[in-house]
């Protein structure tokens, strides 16, 4: 294996398959038998998961909700999406913690980062929920921020795309994909990655970022095994 632990990033939408909002079962299953794969080769795993398919914090603010408000609502809908791969998980028979970096102890641990190293060493998958526990940040800047502190060696975005590339590929047919880009070649391309601030964090603390399409069975473990799928973004 070319990682030994990593920081997986789920957006929520992903979880809705081919509904319109909510949580598809099949998708999380899916998803729970590629981590599982993945865990029984010794490969220790922290996820943070987004809340976008069912409420989504900017948005809510944008329709004239307080932003603070609408943020606590967007992590609790991580909360929601947190417990539903957790239920997943262990139904395949993989140990899984669920940490929330709000207090809802019945039904999740707090984020205490020992606590949650101690779980990784143990081989348990770990799902970090409620983002950063503060408005006005990602769960892209969640994800960066857990992967630093439990010192993952890279940040695995999952996404529905193969990686990054110059303009979006769902709308062009035509659009180019890279294969390898440093954190200065995509800020003077002016391409999405992830929020300024996860990006910004990144690569200060050189945590490598890989974009790759979750959706494609199989995937996840070529990533981490090495092979040249998606994009690298590295210092």
């Amino acid at each position: 294996m070319a990682y030994k632990r990593v920081l997986l990033k789920l957006s929520g939408e992903a979880l809705m398959g081919d509904r319109d909002y909510g949580i598809d079962p099949k998708r999380l299953a899916e998803y729970a038998e590629e981590i599982k794969e993945v865990a029984e080769l010794g490969v220790e795993i922290g996820i943070v998961i987004g809340g976008g398919n069912i409420f989504r914090g900017v948005a809510g603010a944008s329709n004239g909700m307080d932003r603070v408000q609408a943020d606590y609502m967007g992590m609790l809908a991580t909360v929601i999406n947190g417990l539903a791969l957790q239920s997943a998980l262990e139904d395949a028979n993989v140990q899984t913690r669920l940490q929330t970096a709000l207090k809802i102890e019945a039904v999740a641990e707090p984020y205490i980062k020992r606590r949650a190293v101690r779980h990784l060493e143990k081989g348990r998958v770990v799902i970090f929920s409620a983002g950063t526990g503060n408005p006005f940040f990602t769960t892209d800047s969640a994800a960066v921020l857990r992967g630093i502190e439990i010192n993952a060696e890279v940040i695995l975005k999952g996404t529905r795309v193969e990686g990054i590339y110059d303009s979006n590929p769902e709308e062009n047919s035509n659009a180019k994909k890279f294969s390898n880009l440093t954190f200065d070649d995509v800020l003077k391309k002016g391409l999405k990655v992830m929020d300024t601030t996860a990006f910004t964090l990144s690569q200060e603390n050189k945590l490598p970022i890989i974009v790759f399409d979750m959706n494609t069975p199989g995937n996840l473990m070529k990533v981490i095994s090495g092979e040249k799928i998606g994009t690298i973004v590295e210092n």
